[in-house]
């Protein structure tokens, strides 16, 4: 059963108001007045709040204003109560974050039509959505229901690259967000002597090349493909549209885009703390956790022995002599470039 806070001064529309949603199978909690329901809202997270502008001790607008900067409330579907001679500010209402407004007197069926609309769509954006093109074109697709984002572009630019061609690099400057298609990419860094450090292995269902388009400066890093990949690129309008057009979509797409975050904190801690042979190990292991597909019994990954020094932060030389002690040791197997590991829980449990 969805949970409504109603927020209303005047007794009668808050009892009539609050017994037509019970009749619809909603549980409703009531406040008198905005900071009560601003209270209410903090510690019981409504699934929607519809609220009045003109009230004593707190109005509409200040309520809207304090739950929006709370991270637990801040989502929550919200809707104005206005009476006809105030809709000349609905805009302020609309401008600040509300989802929609009805005006007073309004009859049950706009009521219910209004709270099943917004709990729907807040519904929407809470949903996972595939990691491929058929999820990044489901979620592109119910973003544009939403008024804000009507014009968002229905076409996105396709790019075929092949192996180890430039997708982008370290000094350009971004024109949108890269997802991968197909294949899989690198990203890496490089210092003045041309040596890379592999930040990132990007895999299907994967976006990047983000974080210099919200910083409106140029790229920090290159990306190349890996292997083969199919990339799309999200225009930069879209992805604006996106992040700051509505809170739900906003929350997805920075939930969609941070899967990486944790992972780049722990290379740096490895980077700065692990043996080299810690870290080849660790580095295999990363491997196997990103691309291993679930019929595969013993993961195997081609990989030239630059790339792999490259994700390590170590020498070539060094990557090649690691690899020969695990292969001496049956932790994996080599055949040319492709290597297979053999004892993953070994290689997991490698002391430093």
């Amino acid at each position: 059963m969805k949970t409504i806070l109603l927020i209303e001064d005047n007794d009668q529309m808050r009892e009539n108001t609050a017994e037509i949603l019970e009749l619809s199978n909603y549980s409703v909690l009531t406040a008198k007045n905005g900071k009560i329901g601003v209270e209410l809202a903090m510690k019981e997270s409504p699934d929607l709040i519809i609220c009045d502008i003109m009230m004593p001790v707190l109005d509409g607008y200040g309520v809207l204003h304090m739950l929006s900067k709370n991270p637990s409330t801040s989502s929550i579907p919200f809707i104005f109560l206005t009476a006809k001679a105030e809709r000349s500010e609905l805009r302020k209402g609309m401008e600040m974050g509300a989802d929609d407004y009805l005006t007073k007197p309004f009859d049950d069926i706009e009521l219910l039509n209004a709270v099943e609309v917004r709990l729907k769509k807040s519904e929407m954006f809470k949903s996972d959505f595939k990691r491929n093109p058929e999820g990044l074109d489901e979620f592109m697709s119910e973003a544009k229901v939403l008024e804000e984002l009507k014009k968002l572009s229905g076409e996105r630019e396709v790019r075929i690259y092949k192996k180890r061609e430039q997708i982008y690099s370290e000094g350009s400057f971004p024109r949108g967000v890269h997802f991968v298609n197909k294949g899989r990419v690198k990203i890496f860094r490089s210092n003045p002597d041309g040596k890379e450090l592999i930040t990132a292995l990007c895999k299907e269902g994967d976006f990047f090349g983000y974080i210099p388009l919200l910083e409106e400066s140029a790229y920090q890093d290159s990306a190349v493909a890996f292997e083969d990949a199919e990339i799309s690129l999200i225009p930069q309008e879209d992805f604006f549209a996106l992040i700051y057009s509505n809170p739900h979509v906003s929350r997805k797409f920075i939930r969609m885009l941070s899967d990486n975050i944790a992972e780049k904190e722990d290379q740096l801690i490895r980077l700065a703390y692990n043996s080299v042979r810690k870290r080849v190990a660790e580095a295999l292991v990363m491997l196997q956790d990103r691309y291993k597909k679930a019929d595969e019994k013993n993961f195997s990954i081609v990989i030239s022995r630059e790339d792999l020094a490259n994700i390590v932060g170590t020498s070539q030389e060094t990557a090649i002599r690691m690899l020969s002690d695990f292969k001496e040791e049956k932790l994996v197997e080599i055949d040319g470039s492709a290597i297979t590991v053999t004892n993953y829980d070994r290689l997991a449990r490698m002391k430093n």
